[in-house]
């Protein structure tokens, strides 16, 4: 099947992606006492080198003690970590692709090995146990301003986008979630008041960026304590869920999922994505993800259950029918930063090529 149409450009805003080919955040704690150091900026420039248009980077932690654990984890604040983030944004720029930032509050799954208390919507854990406490009302606006501020300064350092992390049981996500959320203050109950807080996280990015910056919100159905969970039952709900996001300034949508070709909701349509579903109620571009390029089977959430990969086929009629725009590559990537580029060759074999145990393994 032709390839080329996933070599086309993309406009968001002010962004133009190459390609529509993106690197998926994925967490590395490899950047001592928050600073992205030298090997970082040579780590997403080799992706960027293999064809990558869009890196998305690992979650970069709030500059609140309790936004994020270990110290390991890049942050974005003082003069240190944004030079060591001008040096990122540099050596992927010099290769011709593109970089936004993914911004990220741990919420109550931060570990407090150090002492420090987590916060979240409730102080419920994504098992339903107790931990940490839940954040004050008044201190809502504060943490939305700490989104704030942080998108601010990726835009200054030269990031050409932010992502929002509002996915996998996370701060955003644990208001999103029943589970999670029990308040009784208006940021919880119905789907709507849930959806209120990050809403107003991503109206507070809007009006420090300015119009024309892109706003990009990652979200998910499965969480990390939990890869059953859901959040959006039907379409109906899906639109509940995105909307207010979209009318506070979201320019594009990155639904996470574990398997790129599932279908989002079996019961209304037995193969449309998740990323289907989402481009279909908002209209935005949106951004699929999930076992792209790996070969391997891999257990799911069902107890016994053992799926095989889909070829890069199933991909590209995904492509053609309109399902996604963009199409992030997480462990293919680290097994192989030139996983891109080789696609665009025919150098790669019906999967992509790449074993997932191996493409765990290769972290640099």
């Amino acid at each position: 099947m032709a390839l080329d149409d996933l070599f086309q450009p993309l406009t968001v805003r002010s962004l133009t992606v190459p390609n529509r080919f993106a690197m998926a955040p994925m967490t590395r704690q490899a950047s001592p006492g928050g600073v992205p150091g030298r090997d970082v900026a040579e780590y997403y420039r080799r992706r960027a080198a293999g064809g990558v248009g869009l890196i998305i980077t690992e979650g970069v932690r709030l500059p609140d003690p309790a936004a994020g654990f270990p110290a390991s984890v890049p942050t974005i604040a003082g003069d240190e970590v944004l030079s060591g983030w001008t040096r990122v944004v540099d050596s992927v720029h010099a290769e011709g692709a593109t970089i936004a930032a993914q911004l990220w509050h741990q919420g109550v799954e931060r570990r407090d090995d150090d002492g420090v208390e987590p916060v979240g919507p409730s102080g419920i854990d994504g098992h339903g146990e107790p931990r940490g406490r839940a954040l004050r009302t008044a201190e809502l606006a504060e943490v939305a301003q700490l989104y704030a501020t942080s998108a601010a300064t990726a835009r200054d350092l030269g990031f050409d986008a932010v992502e929002i992390h509002g996915a996998h049981g996370y701060l955003l996500d644990e208001f999103f979630w029943e589970r999670t959320n029990r308040r009784t203050d208006g940021y919880g109950g119905s789907l709507a008041a849930r959806t209120r807080f990050p809403a107003e996280v991503v109206a507070a990015v809007r009006a420090a960026v300015g119009p024309d910056y892109p706003i990009i919100f990652r979200f998910s159905q499965w969480k990390g304590t939990d890869y059953a969970a859901s959040i959006a039952e039907d379409p109906t709900q899906l639109q509940e869920l995105l909307t207010p996001l979209v009318d506070a300034g979201v320019d594009a949508l990155h639904p996470s999922t574990r398997r790129h070709y599932a279908p989002g909701f079996p019961d209304h349509d037995s193969e449309l994505s998740l990323a289907g579903w989402t481009k279909k109620v908002t209209g935005l571009p949106v951004i699929a993800v999930g076992s792209v390029g790996l070969e391997t089977e891999f257990r799911s959430e069902k107890r016994g259950e053992v799926i095989a990969p889909a070829p890069v086929d199933r991909l590209v009629q995904q492509f053609d029918a309109g399902e996604f725009d963009v199409v992030a590559i997480g462990r293919a990537l680290l097994a192989d930063p030139t996983w891109v580029n080789r696609l665009r060759r025919d150098e790669l074999d019906g999967f992509g090529g790449y074993d997932a145990a191996a493409a765990l393994s290769k972290l640099a």
